[in-house]
């Protein structure tokens, strides 16, 4: 089975990456830089799996379609697309330029549209498949001096919502996650401890039990945040 990952090489994909690994997936791992999907490929090697990289930027339609299209990699077995490639660029929605809110369009919502409805159909034709899709807690309710994001992530949890309402009747199952403050390289730099944030590992974990339930149940969300932030 393969299990492909967007944005793999930091934080939440990175994480779930090595959870798929350690329980002998076959990974498909898409991310801007190739220098550090060569190099995360070198340390799952350890696991005996499977690894294909494929660098692209998620933003850019055209290179979405290119790694979709790509003849080096057999899409046809893939179980599991965890769609977690996005970006966070604080600042009001008023004052802010438009090109803030498009580019968290292009990689927060457009991205996981496009790769969704290519594996999608393949899943559905399969009658089988998981779609994970790491949305926010701003996808529900929106997060001070964040509004495009806000606004981007409530629309990809809208998508989480459609994508599985039409998938449901063919067996595959989709799941959002609406993380809070975590731990990844956006903190980078933060003097806050951290116990004070939830941990990649934390998702990718629960991720993989969800995965692991029984046929007939799906998890629509999963909400998960700091104790004490």
């Amino acid at each position: 089975m393969k299990a492909v990952i967007t944005g793999a090489t930091k934080g939440i994909g990175r994480a779930i990456a090595i959870k798929f690994a350690q329980h002998g997936y076959d990974l498909v791992l898409v991310a801007r830089g190739l220098d550090e999907l060569e190099k995360f490929r070198q340390e799952l090697t350890l696991y005996g799996n499977a690894v294909f990289i494929q660098a692209a930027d998620c933003s850019i339609k055209e290179e979405v379609y290119a790694f979709l299209n790509s003849t080096a990699i057999d899409f046809d077995d893939v179980a599991v697309l965890v769609n977690n490639v996005g970006i966070f660029l604080p600042g009001s929605l008023l004052d802010e330029d438009d090109e803030t809110f498009e580019k968290q369009q292009h990689l927060n919502v457009n991205a996981s549209y496009y790769i969704s409805k290519f594996f999608g159909k393949k899943m559905r034709s399969a009658k089988q498949g998981h779609i994970f899709n790491i949305c926010s807690v701003a996808s529900k309710t929106p997060v001070k001096n964040a509004g495009s994001y806000s606004v981007t992530k409530a629309a990809m949890l809208s998508l989480n919502h459609v994508l599985r309402q039409e998938l449901a009747p063919h067996n595959v199952k989709v799941t959002a996650f609406l993380p809070g403050s975590t731990k990844t390289s956006s903190w980078e730099g933060t003097s806050i401890p951290d116990e004070k944030f939830v941990q990649p590992e934390d998702i990718a974990e629960t991720l993989f039990t969800i995965l692991n339930l029984s046929k007939g149940v799906n998890v629509d969300e999963v909400l998960i945040t700091p104790l004490d932030f």
